[in-house]
């Protein structure tokens, strides 16, 4: 008779686990809530110009009636809270919560403080790179601030737009509303802003991680090749091409290199090969893993160029 299987235990989260996955991303969540609210209370609402989304409405509301507007934000945003717990989960709704908390407790507390400057272009640029950085650094541990922000990230899975974009489009609306009860200096100034704040936003929340297309034309391809995987872990796709005034035939190699290793792949080649023509240009969406760097290989290999450029 077989001996009966013993009970496996679960295995305990180690402090480096609930570390990594909930107390510094509630702390960036923090830090980012109270910039955003600082952005908020202490350059925009005194010049009536406005956030986007369901801050930007709970602005007007407060604008007109008076009610608090950290109140507001947390009201006007409870149906988008329980959209995100059904889509994204007991994870996401937490962090979304606490972000809000925070958010609403400094506004407050910035709430009765002078503003910062009465010169509104200032307010504007600062206001706005302040705004987006805060919102950039909940978005990027987790957490959300607006409603439409959640609307924003189950549409970014879908489409080719980022969740910048997405909300900016949803802005728009707000801003044609803010124009008509406010004037169309305070829609303009608004919606200046906002440009700012969205490019701030999607610069925090991909980092430095943003993905770069790198296109080498040359006549030392495997030795820039062998080097890129050797010194950065990743593979190149090789292309051949023909030189139209040389009549030459030349190497083309593609490779997705992250932001951080532009100038180690500008040496690499200027390295090997003076006479390189180089492109780089910015990626704006990625599939598969291709910027995620992997443990150098245990034996030398030469790179798989067979056409599987993000192989990395």
């Amino acid at each position: 008779m077989p001996a009966p299987k013993a009970k496996t235990k679960a295995r305990p989260k180690t402090f480096n686990y609930i570390f990594k996955q909930w107390i510094a991303p509630l702390f960036m969540i923090t830090v980012g809530a109270v910039i955003a609210a600082f952005a908020l209370e202490e350059f925009l609402v005194p010049f009536t110009i406005l956030d986007g989304g369901v801050v930007g409405i709970s602005m007007i509301i407060s604008q007109l009636s008076g009610w608090p507007l950290g109140v507001l934000t947390i009201a006007l945003n409870i149906p988008f809270m329980i959209l995100g717990f059904k889509r994204l989960g007991i994870r996401f709704l937490v962090k979304a919560i606490y972000a809000m908390i925070i958010f609403s407790i400094f506004l407050g507390v910035f709430e009765d403080m002078k503003e910062v400057t009465n010169q509104e272009i200032l307010v504007v640029v600062f206001g706005g790179v302040l705004l987006g950085v805060g919102v950039g650094l909940i978005l990027r541990h987790g957490g959300c601030l607006d409603g439409t922000e959640i609307v924003a990230m189950l549409l970014s899975q879908k489409t080719e737009f980022s969740v910048g974009q997405i909300v900016l489009f949803f802005n728009i609306i707000i801003y044609g509303v803010a124009g008509l009860l406010f004037g169309p200096d305070r829609a303009l100034y608004s919606l200046l802003t906002y440009f700012i704040t969205s490019k701030i936003i999607d610069f925090v929340e991909n980092g430095m991680e943003q993905g770069k297309s790198v296109m080498i034309i040359t006549d030392h391809g495997k030795v820039i090749a062998d080097k890129i995987y050797s010194q950065l872990g990743r593979t190149c796709t090789q292309m051949e091409g023909k030189g139209m005034v040389s009549n030459g035939k030349k190497t083309v190699l593609y490779c997705v290199i992250t932001r951080v290793e532009v100038p180690a792949i500008k040496k690499i080649i200027n390295d090997a090969d003076v006479s390189a023509f180089v492109t780089i240009t910015d990626v704006s969406e990625i599939v598969g893993n291709h910027i995620k760097r992997k443990k150098a290989p245990a034996a030398k290999k030469s790179p798989d160029r067979s056409g599987n450029a993000g192989n990395n």
